[in-house]
């Protein structure tokens, strides 16, 4: 099996966090979220990936290039103008073979059975395997009685369901996308929809799934990854004052001087945070020197 992340958004819900570095880099609990998918993809059997780039390329470039995994074969397929979920999906037509393959947005965690996934879609004849489960608040798409998808509406709705940001596309789908130019997967599949063509859904649930695609969700993820615990990077320096408190995460490298507070928040790497300082619901980007209290900001 083969699949690909998508890792070419601009992020714009999560700015200032985004301006740094592109969100598929953005580190959950010490990692980056786009290792922790890798390395999710590679659980489930699928060692040939391609990602997409275009917002900070070059960081997602030199990350694949540093940290190389052994087993994996990986691309990055640099956008020089973004194309959207379609033509990005487009844009690597080269790289899929005649099998179905994957799809996946790369500001989800998740532990979702891509196997059992897998055989759902070739046992049903369908074009497109759309992941779903019941998420408010992005609960969206209509289904009927056989899993038919019948609709994708543009807000949450009553009585639909939400798509996971994991589907299952046979080649022939990219026929049905215009090369070169800006597209929206989803507008693809609505017009697949409304042609009769199979488009159907793989409901899941029982499973872990938090998007990051907001501060808050941000939060969330590190809190849950954390164990709501404290992850300490390696190469950190803690004076024996240091007060940390609820749960949090400190990147590598960073260093906490003395009567330091740390509570429900997150820092990169290389952080420095000052005598006194407390800091509070808050994320510290990489390598910055924090001499003020902070509370729910990001620094």
């Amino acid at each position: 099996m083969k699949a690909m992340i998508l890792a070419a958004g601009f992020g714009t819900r999560l700015r200032p966090l985004t301006d740094m570095k592109p969100k598929a880099l953005m580190p959950v609990a010490n990692k980056p979220i786009l290792a922790r998918t890798i390395e999710y993809l590679g659980r489930h059997g699928i060692k040939e990936i391609i990602v997409n780039a275009h917002h900070h390329s070059q960081q997602v470039v030199d990350y694949l290039e540093d940290n190389a995994a052994c087993g994996y074969h990986i691309e990055v397929r640099v956008e020089p103008e973004i194309l959207g979920t379609g033509g990005g999906i487009k844009n690597v037509e080269d790289f899929w073979g005649q099998e179905p393959f994957f799809v996946v947005n790369s500001d989800i965690l998740t532990d979702i059975d891509l196997a059992a996934v897998y055989q759902v879609h070739r046992t049903s004849g369908s074009l497109v395997t759309l992941v779903l489960h019941d998420c408010e608040p992005y609960n969206q798409i209509a289904i009927d009685e056989r899993l038919n998808v019948t609709d994708i509406a543009k807000t949450n709705s009553p009585g639909r369901l939400a798509f996971t940001g994991i589907h299952v596309i046979e080649p022939k789908v990219l026929s049905h996308i215009p090369g070169g130019v800006f597209s929206d997967m989803i507008d693809c599949y609505r017009d697949l929809i409304r042609r009769k063509e199979p488009v159907r859904a793989c409901l899941v649930q029982g499973h872990y799934w938090r998007d990051i695609g907001h501060m808050k969700s941000y939060l969330d993820a590190n809190r849950e990854l954390a164990g709501n615990s404290f992850v300490i990077g390696p190469g950190c320096s803690l004076d024996s004052s240091v007060k940390l408190m609820d749960w949090g995460v400190i990147g590598e490298n960073s260093r906490l001087g003395k009567n330091v507070e740390l509570q429900r928040s997150v820092l990169w790497e290389g952080v420095t945070v000052k005598e006194g300082v407390k800091i509070v619901g808050s994320v510290v980007t990489s390598c910055r020197v924090v001499d003020r209290d902070l509370h729910g900001e990001v620094f």
